[in-house]
Formats: C-alpha cells, sequence, structure tokens
C-alpha cells in the first residue's frame, strides 16, 4: 500500500517495505518569509513566488555525521508552540496595580440610580468661624441689656397680662408676685370647635372658650413677647468638579438655634439671624450628595454649605425640576402685631351670634381710605 510522506519538500509516496534510509530528500529546516522573499533556513534559495517557493528540491549534502537524506516518513510534523503572551517584559513580572479608568455615568443610568428623597436626614457638621463668634457674644449682651430695660420699665396701672388665658390686671409691685394661670398653646378653630392647643377641651360656645381656665401656672408678663419671623433670604449656588455650594447670605446666624440636616437627595436648611429671624427651606437636590463627606461653614456675613458629589458629574441645576420649589415668604410675621390678633386682648363679652363656624380667618373691617366729599353726601329733608 503506497503511503504519502510528510517531510517537508517530499510530498511523494512510498512503498514501507522499499523504504530505505536514503528514499527520502527533503528540507530539515524551517521555511523563512522576510521582505517579501521565500525559502528555507537549511537552503540558501529564495524566492517571491510562493509555487516556486513549494517547489524548492533540497540537495543532499553530508554535513559532519549528518545528512539531509533519510527515510520517508508518514508522521506528520508537530505544530509549532504558539509563543504565550504575557505582561511581563525581559522576565521581569510587574507587581503594579493594573488601573482602570470608568467614564461618567449617563443620566438615565444617575436617574434609575436614585435615592428615595424620605431616606432619614443626617445633621451636617457645623463649623463657626471665630469673627462670628465674638458678634454673637455681642449681640447676647446687648440683647440682655434690652430685656432688662423693658422689665424694669414702669408698667401702667390696668395693663392686661399677655399671657393667653390669662385676665388678670396690673394693679401694682404685688401683682408680680400673684400666680399666672394661662395657655401656652395657640387658639384652635376647626369644623365649629374651639379650643386650645395644649390641653384640647373643645367647645362650641366662643364665651366658654375664653372663659377656659388656663392649664399651666407661672408667672405674669406684662410685656408683649417678641416671636420669630420667618423670612426670605437671599442665597445661590456653584459647583467644582466634587463639590457643590449652597450659600445663604443670613448676617450673624446663630449656631445654637440654626441646624442644617440632609440625606442623600433632600437639604434642609433652618438659619436663624439677627435675633429673631429665621430663614427656612427645603433642596430637593439635582444631583446625589456624599453626606458624611458634607459640612457647613458659619461667618458673619453668610451661611456656606458644602456637598460632596457622590458622582463626579456636573450638576445641571441644584434643585431637581420634578420637584416644585417652595413658595418663597413675604416676611411672614410669626407673631402678634395687633391687639385684635391676640387672644389675651379679645373681648370676653362677644355675642355667639357673631362668630362664624368657617375655618377660615375672620375678615377684619375694611377701612375707607376716601370719604366722600361734603357736597357729595347726600341731602335730606325733613
Amino acid at each position: 500500500m503506497a503511503l504519502l510522506c510528510y517531510n517537508k519538500g517530499c510530498g511523494e509516496k512510498f512503498d514501507a517495505d522499499e523504504n530505505k534510509d536514503d528514499a527520502c530528500l527533503h528540507h530539515p529546516g524551517v521555511p523563512i518569509f522576510h521582505d517579501a522573499l521565500k525559502g528555507w533556513s537549511c537552503c540558501r534559495k529564495r524566492t517571491t513566488d510562493f509555487s516556486e517557493f513549494l517547489s524548492i528540491k533540497h540537495i543532499g549534502i553530508s554535513s559532519g555525521n549528518s545528512t539531509y537524506q533519510g527515510r520517508h516518513s508518514n508522521e506528520k510534523p508537530q505544530e509549532p508552540m504558539q509563543p504565550t503572551v504575557t505582561s511581563d517584559k525581559n522576565g521581569v513580572r510587574n507587581n503594579r496595580e493594573e488601573i482602570i479608568y470608568q467614564g461618567p455615568k449617563s443620566a438615565e443610568a444617575l436617574q434609575k440610580e436614585r435615592p428615595s428623597s424620605d431616606e432619614d436626614k443626617t445633621k451636617l457638621k457645623l463649623k463657626v468661624s471665630a469673627s462670628l463668634t465674638q458678634v454673637l457674644e455681642k449681640m447676647e449682651i446687648s440683647s440682655k441689656a434690652e430685656l432688662k430695660k423693658k422689665e424694669t420699665a414702669v408698667v401702667m396701672q390696668g395693663t392686661r397680662c399677655k399671657n393667653t388665658g390669662c385676665k388678670t390686671q396690673y394693679q401694682g409691685p404685688e401683682t408680680n408676685g400673684e400666680t399666672c394661670t394661662h395657655h401656652p398653646g395657640a387658639p384652635v378653630f376647626h369644623e365649629g370647635y374651639k379650643y386650645w392647643g395644649c390641653c384640647c377641651v373643645k367647645t362650641i360656645d366662643f364665651n366658654a372658650f375664653l372663659d377656659q381656665k388656663g392649664c399651666t401656672t407661672g408667672k405674669h408678663r406684662w410685656v408683649q413677647k417678641v416671636n420669630n419671623k420667618k423670612v426670605a433670604c437671599r442665597h445661590d449656588w456653584h459647583q467644582t468638579a466634587t463639590q457643590v455650594y449652597v450659600t445663604i447670605y443670613a448676617k450673624n446666624a446663630n449656631p445654637e438655634l440654626s441646624y442644617v440636616e440632609a440625606n442623600r437627595t433632600v437639604l434642609t436648611c433652618h438659619i436663624q439671624f439677627e435675633d429673631n429671624k429665621i430663614f427656612h427651606k427645603d433642596y430637593h437636590l439635582w444631583g446625589v450628595a456624599d453626606v458624611a463627606n458634607s459640612g457647613v461653614n458659619m461667618v458673619s456675613s453668610k451661611v456656606e454649605v458644602s456637598l460632596r458629589k457622590a458622582d463626579a458629574v456636573a450638576w445641571g441645576k441644584l434643585e431637581d425640576p420634578k420637584f416644585k420649589p417652595e413658595p418663597e415668604p413675604q416676611d411672614l410675621d410669626m407673631g402678634y402685631t395687633d391687639e385684635a390678633d391676640d387672644p389675651s386682648q379679645w373681648d370676653r363679652d362677644i355675642d355667639d351670634d357673631d362668630i362664624s363656624d368657617s375655618d377660615e380667618e375672620w375678615e377684619k373691617p375694611q377701612i375707607i381710605q376716601n370719604p366722600p366729599e361734603e357736597d357729595e353726601m347726600p341731602v335730606l329733608e325733613g
């Protein structure tokens, strides 16, 4: 049976019984391809034509104890080993860690990963400047002196106690020693019922509501209390690659009565400044904040909130447009500015027929600004 010889450059068929030691003339070397030339490493002949390269016959020449002639072989030569690709250079292993740079996330991905706005909030650390501390100390001394001046001022005889629910009138210094029984809560009018928020004893009759005995005892107060006032305050923001800064221009903010808290998507600022002014606002953030690495700096001229970005992306806005921002307060006074609005000054003899059960606030009588001239007055015939 004729067999095919797989020696390089031979390719002839042979009979195994007639196979001799000098029957096969072949190339013991390897093929070389360089600069468009093709040849065998064991021969000097080179050619550019591939077919001619395959037809190159080896001339059997002895070299020492070896010869390029040999027996035919029907075994296929082994495939050359493939080189192993490694990151080692010159046999030296690279021990440095591989650094992979990841691009910024898309807006769609950030929106899907956005945390809930209902997460618990954490109070941010306050850093108070030395200049603000000095200003607050001076303001406290001045405020105490003014309060003492008001307390020691001469109270007119017949002045009514300003505590709600107390009807005691000042009759002299001995009145200060009496116990003041009053309601510390606010009056509530709801669905026809009238009651105090501190004791919740509901009644329909307005006179009975005014006659309810106070639920707390203390000292009489002859001077109207100055309550806090919720006001609007100028604020803006700017950002860097890693931080978002929210600046509130509130002068002489009190760190003991102020707080700034946040979760990853909501920032709440409650700033009390200039004694009785309050700025309060909730920011639904456009991006996501790293609360643990955020803080607040308070100086005499402003309050600056520094929020660390959770993702190093540029924020399009400070607040998320999906949330409607709160309306700015129009210097809303949270205290009583008129005796008609002060429950302690209400007349206890008001007729119950004059009381409306509406939940809306009572409307004050309109004052005519421009009364008619005498010539326009109607003439009564009599």
